[in-house]
């Protein structure tokens, strides 16, 4: 077993409770963790025997482009998307965060932490 990683996925996007949250839009990071069995691609040397970077990507981008309510939501989304396309992946672990959440006061970021198996998922 092992892990794939994208870190500091960066995105501006139009999320939010508020309307004008998805009206103006923000910029968010996103960080994947998907764990795989890496042994086989690490004897053969082949790509099509693991995991994709770019698609795994343009998953994540794809579902970062629907403007959603909640990070939970969009978190769950991309979690399900990533096992529809990679069946090896059995276990997803992802944070979104939200630069300047409009919380009446100073804060970097919210983030949330979502984490999926493929055996449980929903």
């Amino acid at each position: 077993m092992g892990l794939v990683k994208l870190e500091g996925m960066e995105f501006f996007a139009y999320h939010g409770f508020y309307d004008e949250e998805q009206t103006i839009g923000n910029k968010y990071n996103v960080d994947l963790s998907i764990h795989v069995d890496l042994e086989k691609p690490a004897e053969s040397d082949k790509l099509s025997e693991t995991i994709n970077y770019e698609i795994l990507y343009r998953v994540v981008r794809s579902e970062m482009e629907k403007p959603s309510r909640l990070l939970e939501h969009i978190a769950a989304r991309i979690c399900n998307s990533i096992f529809d396309e990679f069946e090896s992946v059995e276990e997803i672990s992802i944070n979104i965060s939200k630069f300047n959440p409009p919380l009446g006061g100073i804060c970097r970021c919210a983030t949330i932490v979502y984490e999926q198996n493929r055996a449980n998922r929903h």
